[in-house]
């Protein structure tokens, strides 16, 4: 449960709900939360679970109760709650889901039955279709009936149709309590109505005649003397339903696997050294500030900093990135990559919640919870269809019956069109193809937060790029410091820049701190009082009783620094300038490089229709050079946070669909302002936490991968989406015609749910485009 903004305290549970079987249960089970006053509800098949809003005097015994009303077992999400108390932070933190990084018990899988029940059902499955062959069989092959052949099948069937479909019968019976209707009633009414007219035939209609014979026919047939028997349609319906059903909770489980592994990546136990001596600890008794082993082929447990040891650590599935990441003493390292050579001791930084791969199943989780705009239209549809389905039933029940039809013909149709039509694959058209995708895009380093987000990114044409941390690696160097003539010097200026920007996040603050820590040696920097960062200009901070000021430089320099000043923006570097006590004291130039796939990433989302836009706090000059590197026509220059927010407004007000791509606290407005925010992973919390995608590996050339799923997945839901109504428009009207007999319609109506899984299921194997080589990368800077 997490609280939320607001001028009302509203909160949001998470439940999982069990029994639901097709999008009209959804339906149900939505209405049902949102009569409660201030309560709005998203409920998704696929994972089984609702998303309560809803103020904080609304209990959960009461979310529990409303939806046991509509005939539906129900229970909390409890996240894993870690031992040690988690650090703060301000970025998109939450729980990691059951199981998640920091609690020892792996889930099962919330989108399906717990192991009990999926063994109950398999049996079931095995049982019915032990039961349902011989039936089959000897109603299909006239050669094969023998004397009193349809009592045996009578036999045969009555168990199917009473305990095989009895889970159908009982949702049936809990929907009618409730005044409601589900695929259950249709599927319960078809196999009664079958069975009811079985009974009739054989006891009434002349078909228990010892000697008699029936053909068969895939098209229902009427006029006979005899009476038809039904059986092998009331033994099919079932048969082919749980078959469905079997084969779906498979495919559906597929389509989680990906939230899954991530969740197996989480250690459970964990090596701690201390006082030079080894434990083996639970994960969930360590502590942020414990140090811990890890040895070759072991993963890393938890989020830390490597103390000493050196080695390459596997980080492919958790930022999708296939090459091997060197380590060292002072290198971060996240839990959950292997450790591929020597023998590391880290120091843990954050346990939990609170680590990397607890945020990305948390983000992975969140994205599958959402609904598209057509899936909401998909809902709306299912809540009316089934209603309208017995309606149609009726009503051609009674026309056939009224035109002087065999009454044979009238109840064939009217039980094909309840078997037939089915909001199943309405129900699973879009959460498997998000999960899927999901899954796939956090395999590959992209985080989405929802299909809110994917329907965003597919329609982006104009993307707003920053530099420093984006287009360029973000691991800035001092190139060269110029002192003014008769100043403190050199060496003090640095020192007093370096001691002031040990509070800045911001790649350039961190590299002038780190030069300014190897020029003084052994010598620890002096501490900062009075720290100010003002976004897009500087800081600012009172050093051994002098005010420090590190910032982008201005007019009016001195000689010396006005010719370095030009050297640096020729020389495509970022200057900035130091000022001690209102005097301008030095200019350090500090350089970058451009990210690898920089050219290619432009290139690629040219390609896409999408058109680059390079917005920084960079100088002119230096942000033209990095722009004729890359081939961007429109840049701008000295943009301030605000100025970077107005640029997506105006963009956005000449009617383009903006994307802004950035990784640092200046970007987090911009981000929240466009269509689509984009955070690097390496960036800050307050970006990511802004950003509707993130890019793990924080490899640039994944946006355009960003672009083609979106548009993927998407395509996928539409695909979905054509074949669940049009296979109701086809199937259902040839039912009504006596076109479709039951036995037909009820495998057509397990097929379609699981060709529309399967469909969303080849999203797991959607791979990037390959990387072509790019042009040769130079320096480059903020």
């Amino acid at each position: 449960m997490t609280a939320e903004g607001g001028t009302v305290a509203r909160v949001t549970t998470d439940l999982v709900v069990r029994g639901m079987t097709c999008a009209a249960c959804v339906n149900r089970v939505e209405k049902r939360l949102s009569r409660i006053d201030g309560v709005t509800a998203s409920v998704n098949l696929a994972t089984g679970r609702a998303r309560v809003h809803h103020p904080v005097d609304v209990t959960t015994e009461v979310l529990l109760s409303a939806v046991e009303k509509a005939g539906y077992e129900t229970e909390l999400v409890q996240p894993p709650v870690p031992r040690a108390a988690p650090r703060a932070t301000t970025g998109p933190v939450g729980p990691a889901g059951p199981g998640g990084p920091g609690h020892a018990d792996q889930p099962e899988d919330p989108a399906g039955p717990t192991r009990e029940e999926a063994r109950k059902d398999r049996e079931r499955l095995l049982i019915t279709a032990l039961l349902c062959l011989p039936v089959l069989v000897l109603s299909m092959v006239p050669a094969l009936q023998f004397r009193n052949w349809q009592w045996l099948c009578l036999v045969l069937a009555a168990p199917v149709v009473v305990w095989s479909a009895w889970p159908f019968h009982l949702r049936a019976a809990r929907g009618l309590r409730h005044s409601a209707a589900t695929m259950d009633t249709l599927v319960s009414l078809g196999v009664i109505a079958s069975f009811a007219w079985s009974l009739y035939a054989l006891f009434l209609g002349g078909a228990g005649d010892p000697g008699m014979r029936m053909p068969f026919s895939l098209l229902p047939s009427a006029g006979t003397e005899v009476a038809h028997v039904y059986l092998e349609a009331a033994v099919a319906v079932p048969l082919f339903v749980l078959t469905g059903r079997h084969l779906e909770a498979r495919a559906r489980r597929g389509t989680g696997a990906a939230l899954r592994s991530l969740a197996g990546l989480a250690a459970k136990d964990v090596t701690v050294r201390e006082d030079g001596r080894e434990r083996l600890l639970p994960i969930e008794d360590l502590v942020p500030g414990q140090g811990f082993v890890v040895r070759p082929g072991e993963r890393v447990a938890t989020d830390g900093v490597v103390v000493s040891g050196s080695s390459a650590l596997d980080l492919s599935l958790i930022t999708g990135e296939s090459d091997p990441v060197e380590v060292g003493p002072g290198r971060a390292v996240v839990g959950g990559a292997v450790n591929m050579g020597g023998l590391l001791l880290v120091q843990a930084t954050a346990v939990g919640a609170d680590t990397r791969l607890a945020r990305i199943t948390h983000l992975v989780t969140e994205a599958q919870a959402g609904k598209a705009r057509a899936q909401r239209l998909a809902d709306r549809v299912a809540g009316v269809f089934v209603p309208a389905v017995l309606s149609l039933a009726v009503t051609v029940l009674g026309f056939w019956l009224g035109a002087g039809a065999d009454p044979q013909a009238a109840v064939t149709a009217a039980v094909a069109i309840l078997v037939v039509a089915c909001p199943c694959a309405l129900g699973l058209a879009t959460p498997t193809a998000l999960m899927a995708a999901t899954g796939r895009g956090a395999r590959l380093g992209i985080l989405v937060k929802g299909p809110q987000s994917l329907e965003a990114l597919r329609h982006v044409d104009v993307i707003v790029l920053d530099k420093t941390g984006t287009l360029t690696t973000g691991h800035m160097s001092v190139v060269r410091v110029t002192e003014t003539a008769g100043g403190i010097g050199r060496d003090a200026a640095i020192r007093l820049a370096g001691a002031v920007e040990q509070g800045s996040e911001h790649p350039l603050g961190r590299a002038v701190a780190a030069y300014a820590q190897r020029t003084a040696a052994r010598d620890p920097l002096p501490g900062v009082a009075g720290f100010l960062a003002v976004p897009g200009s500087g800081v600012t901070g009172i050093v051994e009783g002098r005010r420090v000021e590190v910032r982008t430089p201005g007019e009016g320099l001195p000689a010396s620094l006005a010719q370095a000043l030009a050297e640096a923006e020729a020389a495509a570097l970022t200057p900035v300038l130091v000022r001690v006590d209102g005097f301008d004291e030095a200019l350090i130039a500090l350089g970058d490089v451009l990210r690898p796939g920089s050219y290619r990433a432009v290139d690629r989302l040219r390609r896409l229709g999408v058109e680059p836009v390079l917005a920084t706090g960079d100088r002119e000059a230096t942000a033209r050079a990095v722009a004729r590197e890359l081939g961007i026509t429109e840049v701008h220059a000295h943009c301030s946070p605000e100025g970077k927010a107005a640029l997506v407004r105006e963009l956005r007000g000449g009617g383009r669909r903006v994307a802004v791509i950035g990784d640092g606290v200046n970007d987090a407005a911009a981000l929240a302002e466009a269509d689509l925010g984009i955070a690097m992973g390496s960036g800050t919390d307050v970006a990511i936490g802004a950003a509707d995608v993130t890019l793990v590996r924080g490899d640039i050339e994944a946006v355009a991968d960003a672009v083609r799923l979106a548009r993927r997945t998407l395509a996928t839901i539409r695909l979905n989406l054509v074949w669940a109504f049009g296979y109701n428009a086809v199937t259902v009207p040839l039912a009504a015609v006596g076109l479709l007999g039951p036995m037909l319609a009820a495998a057509a109506m397990s097929a379609s749910s699981v060709l529309v899984v399967a469909n969303s299921l080849r999203l797991r194997t959607w791979q990037p485009a390959p990387r072509r080589p790019g042009s040769p990368v130079g320096r480059a800077s903020r």
